[in-house]
């Protein structure tokens, strides 16, 4: 049950991250919230009540996440759910042949030190102080719940380092839930489609409504309360692990 749980929501100042901490927080979770000192986190904490902590941090670093890790453990002294859901995107060409200009290599370093890098790093610091946890009576621990995207299945041009970046989140899930089974910790990413988020804000209108046409059903584009429900669905099911799940309307996006 995810009354009087403790989880730790990455991104959570907004979007998917802030639709999943609201979720948890209706329910009853314990949640600190997790983002940039730069963020609205801490306004975010506020509007959400008593049940929600802010705590900045950038997911790159580990004094910021060991720090987090610590504040769960004073106030909650446990932590039960970890959710990844921190990242950044922006397109950028392999090559801009008009501009004759190469994409930045620093550009595609940052996205996947943000995106892959830093949901390693939470993954793994998280890992330790849930595998500390009193197992149910199916033996688990806690949970960690990925976010990678449909983008590193089937991305369009442009966004390289964005599909990298969400593959090889998508690689790693069987292999860390392989290795946390030991400790009771599951471990399962889901892979959005086309939602309605910040990061997908800088689209042109004409090609977000074009990218709608290409969506079986339903023809929209997701919301994050539907990111959130898929969380805690997974949360709540012990028998999902290992996976990834995609969220995306039956869409392939091959354009």
């Amino acid at each position: 049950m995810l009354k009087n749980a403790v989880a730790l929501v990455t991104g959570g100042a907004s979007g998917l991250g802030r639709a999943t901490v609201e979720r948890f927080a209706r329910a009853g979770s314990r949640v600190l919230l997790a983002d940039l000192p730069t963020s609205e986190g801490h306004t975010v904490a506020t509007e959400l009540g008593s049940n929600v902590t802010f705590v900045p941090v950038d997911v790159l670093s580990e004094e910021d996440v060991c720090k987090a890790l610590e504040e769960t453990t004073r106030c909650f002294g446990r932590l039960d759910i970890t959710v990844n859901c921190a990242g950044i995107a922006f397109p950028e060409k392999l090559y801009d042949f008009q501009n004759n200009e190469p994409h930045s290599l620093d550009s595609f370093k940052q996205i996947l030190n943000v995106n892959t890098v830093g949901t390693f790093n939470v993954s793994r610091l998280a890992a330790g102080l849930m595998g500390k946890n009193e197992p149910n009576s199916d033996g688990q621990r806690g949970v960690i719940v990925n976010t990678a995207s449909v983008l590193g299945y089937d991305a369009q041009s442009g966004l390289t380092a964005y599909s990298a970046s969400k593959a090889a989140i998508i690689g790693m899930t069987l292999p860390m839930a392989r290795e946390l089974s030991g400790q009771g910790i599951r471990v399962v990413t889901i892979a959005p489609g086309f939602f309605k988020t910040q990061m997908t804000d800088y689209l042109p209108d004409k090609l977000a409504k074009f990218l709608v046409t290409t969506i079986p059903f339903p023809k929209r584009t997701g919301l994050p309360e539907e990111f959130a429900h898929l969380v805690e669905a997974v949360v709540l099911n012990p028998m999902v692990n290992g996976e990834v799940i995609r969220l995306d309307g039956a869409a392939r996006f091959n354009v």
